[in-house]
């Protein structure tokens, strides 16, 4: 059996961002000093002229994008998440949200699979932040693939975006003739009747993972990639209710106000069912090798596994 392929979606922010480029003109990259890690360093090397270092200050650089968006250009503000979503939050809440700019954050390096830089760098919060923001669109893609569809899909939607990429390689999954991503339209992976499995980001691949496993013990585990944490498929999570009656959120993020909060704002209100949060337990990260704290904060496959298996 040939080895999956794993392409870190950072990555494939940075050549999306090229691509995007040689097709339309107006667009503008902003960093703030991390080029190098944030992969826009890809987009300055074919389009030095479109692209602004504004140094370490997101706050500013976030005004600088909004300033863009409102001459016409279409801006792609980037940063690690926690710098961001936490430390520009205000900026693109009052400068970007409320008039409504077309400004696109693109956020790297989210949450706990940073590894070694740590708590500070681990933003498990970003999600939470930005759905609170009236227009925002929330992306987090679940492979290279995806992460690609995504940068496009933000550029062609009128209106700001945030868009959130990982550090770590993940698996590509979506590697088919039949796929298409699309703004707010949840993608049914597996089929299920025992319960339903919805994810975003890294998890998505665990989740598919721990469903085999499920399966080996006779239990029929449906997985959801829920690429678009808002606006929510309100409908792909009603139709997981109805046909399961549980329902597993999965996410590489804090368990308070990200996508299993969005879940069970729509179960609660539309469709009553069993609903289990697995994410981050509301405690901050620690500096380590990606792979071993995505195991300690049970967000891997084995983990999901057992967790889902109690569950049902």
């Amino acid at each position: 059996m040939s080895e999956v392929k794993k392409i870190a979606t950072r990555e494939s922010y940075g050549n999306a961002l090229v691509e995007l480029g040689k097709k339309y003109e107006d667009v503008v990259v902003l960093d703030a000093d991390l080029a190098a890690a944030t992969k826009t360093g890809t987009f300055k090397k074919v389009f030095p002229e479109r692209h602004i270092d504004c140094g370490i200050a997101e706050c500013n650089m976030v005004g600088v994008a909004a300033g863009l968006a409102a001459a016409g250009k279409v801006p792609f503000a980037s940063s690690f998440a926690m710098f961001a979503a936490g430390r520009a939050f205000e900026q693109i809440r009052n400068s970007v949200g409320y008039p409504k700019l077309n400004v696109k954050i693109g956020a790297t390096h989210a949450s706990i699979s940073v590894g070694e830089d740590g708590a500070t760098h681990q933003c498990n919060e970003d999600i939470a932040l930005m759905r609170t923001i009236p227009g925002m669109v929330v992306l987090n893609p679940s492979d290279d693939i995806e992460a690609k569809a995504a940068v496009e899909a933000a550029y062609k939607h009128v209106g700001p975006v945030y868009l959130r990429f990982g550090r770590a390689a993940v698996p590509v999954i979506n590697d088919r003739a039949d796929y298409k991503f699309e703004i707010g339209k949840a993608i049914t992976l597996r089929e299920g009747t025992d319960v339903t499995i919805i994810a975003a980001g890294l998890t998505v691949s665990e989740s598919l993972a721990a469903a085999e496993k499920l399966a080996e013990d006779g239990i029929s585990a449906g997985v959801i990639n829920m690429h678009t944490i808002k606006p929510l498929d309100e409908e792909a999570v009603i139709a997981a209710a109805a046909r399961t009656g549980k329902i597993v959120t999965a996410e590489e993020h804090s368990v308070i106000g990200g996508l299993g909060s969005a879940v069970c704002d729509v179960v609660a209100e539309k469709a009553p069912a069993k609903v289990l949060k697995i994410g981050v337990n509301d405690t901050f990260g620690e500096s380590g090798p990606a792979g071993e704290l995505i195991k300690k904060y049970g967000l891997d496959a084995d983990s999901i596994y057992k967790k889902v298996k109690e569950f049902v």
